[in-house]
């Protein structure tokens, strides 16, 4: 398995496992650049800006569980299609540097942030934003690719 492919596989996996998500699921992640995250960002949230990930969340979620119980036609290939995550490489490369790690670090921090969009959690209230800051590093712990 190529490593970038295995990177986001293995955040997607640590996030599942540890969110106790007990179904075979499925998650698109698209790699853009600044221009395309850039157009989507607009075409969907109306916001004219870069930004580092977008998640596109196919099922009502909150906080990690479900409100409404998935049913066949949210099932793709026999696997539960949780939604999709967009990032944006060349953002992640300059965060990398801003941050001062690696870049793998900020690709698989921006997917596990994405996926716990697409599983309900919000950053909106200073609260939702402790408990998603808290199993982000928590996940990126699992993974060995801490601060």
């Amino acid at each position: 398995m190529k490593p970038l492919k295995k990177l986001l596989t293995t955040a997607m996996e640590t996030v599942l496992s540890n969110e106790d998500i007990n179904y075979d699921t499925l998650v698109s992640i698209l790699l853009v650049e600044n221009e395309e995250i850039r157009s989507i960002n607009f075409e969907h949230r109306k916001i004219n800006n870069i930004t580092d990930v977008i998640s596109f969340p196919m099922l009502d979620m909150e906080n990690g569980r479900f409100i409404t119980q998935p049913e066949e036609y949210d099932m793709d290939q026999g696997m539960l299609f949780l939604g999709d995550i967009v990032i944006s490489v060349p953002k992640a490369i300059e965060q990398a540097q801003m941050y001062e790690h690696s870049v793998n670090r900020e690709i698989a921090f921006l997917a596990i942030h994405g996926l716990l969009h697409l599983l309900g959690y919000d950053h909106e209230t200073p609260e939702d934003e402790e408990t998603m800051v808290k199993k982000q590093e928590n996940i990126l712990s699992l993974m060995e690719l801490p601060r």
